[in-house]
Formats: C-alpha cells, sequence, structure tokens
C-alpha cells in the first residue's frame, strides 16, 4: 500500500499529521479507532493485519467494535468491508476499510445481528458517496445522471431504514403514545388535532 503524504493536513494552523490519532477532532483522551493494515493477497482480496503488529490486542479490539466474540465474524466482517469499502475509482482502500471500522466502532454493535446491520449502514454509505461522487462529476449523458441520482437516493433511503431498524431493535420497537384529558364544559368549544397558528 502506498503512504500516504499528510505534510498537507492542517486544521486551525496546527499541522494534523503531528497530533496523536486520539486527540484529532479535539477529543482528547479518546482511543482512537480501531485500524487495519492491509497487506494485499493478490488485487481483490487482502490480508487484514494490526497496525502496530500486537495482534491479540488488535484481536480483542476488534471483536468488541464488532460486538461479537466470534474470531470468525471478525474475519469475515473483514473480507465483506474490503469488498464494500471501496474509493471511487480504485480497488482495495485501507483508508476506506478503516473509515468503514470507525462508523461501525461508533456505533457500538451489541452482537452479530447489531453488527450485520451496522456492517451495511457502512457499506452503503461507502456506495452512495462513490454515486453521488459521479453526479457531482457530471459524467456521462443526462441518463447517466438520473440514473446514478437514482440510485443515490435509494442508497440513501436504504441507509435510513437500517438506522430505524437498528434504532427498533435496540429500542424494542416501541411507540409512545401520549394520552391527555380534555375537559369541555357547557357552552366551551375544542378542537382535537394539531393546531398551527400563524
Amino acid at each position: 500500500m502506498a503512504e500516504v503524504d499528510r505534510s498537507h493536513l492542517w486544521k486551525g494552523g496546527q499541522d494534523m499529521s503531528t497530533v496523536p490519532p486520539n486527540q484529532v477532532s479535539g477529543r482528547v483522551g479518546k482511543e482512537a479507532p480501531v485500524r487495519v493494515k492491509l497487506e494485499r493477497i493478490n488485487c481483490d482480496v487482502a490480508q487484514s493485519l494490526p497496525p502496530d503488529g500486537n495482534y491479540q490486542e488488535w484481536l480483542d479490539r476488534l471483536k468488541v467494535a464488532l460486538g461479537t466474540a466470534s474470531n470468525e465474524s471478525v474475519t469475515a466482517t473483514l473480507f465483506q468491508l474490503q469488498a464494500a469499502a471501496r474509493l471511487p475509482n480504485s480497488g482495495l482502500s485501507e483508508i476506506a476499510v478503516n473509515a468503514a471500522l470507525a462508523l461501525i466502532e461508533s456505533e457500538r454493535p451489541q452482537g452479530e445481528t447489531e453488527c450485520a446491520i451496522v456492517v451495511q449502514m457502512a457499506c452503503l454509505h461507502s456506495a452512495t458517496m462513490a454515486v453521488l461522487g459521479r453526479v457531482g462529476g457530471g459524467h456521462g449523458g443526462d441518463r447517466h445522471i438520473l440514473a446514478a441520482a437514482t440510485a443515490a437516493s435509494r442508497l440513501s433511503r436504504s441507509f435510513a431504514i437500517l438506522v430505524e431498524t437498528l434504532r427498533r431493535l435496540r429500542n424494542g420497537g416501541s411507540q409512545v403514545i401520549r394520552i391527555e384529558r380534555v375537559d369541555v364544559r357547557n357552552g366551551g368549544q375544542a378542537v382535537i388535532g394539531n393546531i398551527q397558528r400563524s
């Protein structure tokens, strides 16, 4: 994998390439997301390795991030992320896989079912952004732009459905119904419903 030139990363006059990972974005004390280093096996597949070499500690962090106790689930998820989380016009991308892992870890899945939903969310986000990049660039004629815009809309809707599904799974799908008593006395009038005053 090619090393990224970080000499151009600046935030508020501060060189971000020298800031410790746990202090980026102003969240001092919060542990940096778990990351992977990809070692290519062929043009489409890579082996995921710990970036610092401490395999067991890295594997344990991945299990916590993915909400699983299964080594096989971790391995399968990393291969799925490699297949789905790619940057536009590129093959395997360590950046895309690590970005997807950061999104997954931030959702704190509890169990394999939540993990599957969150992995799909990360992959849908990656796909949506790739399609939107094509729309923004105006590649192709009107038909291609319309098809890409339609695809982006469907992907965005699917992402929103997964977010709602995750919320319902975590909260038991319960709805809150508020019942209020309205007391109308003789000679009074009442309107029940949403009233908007202009």
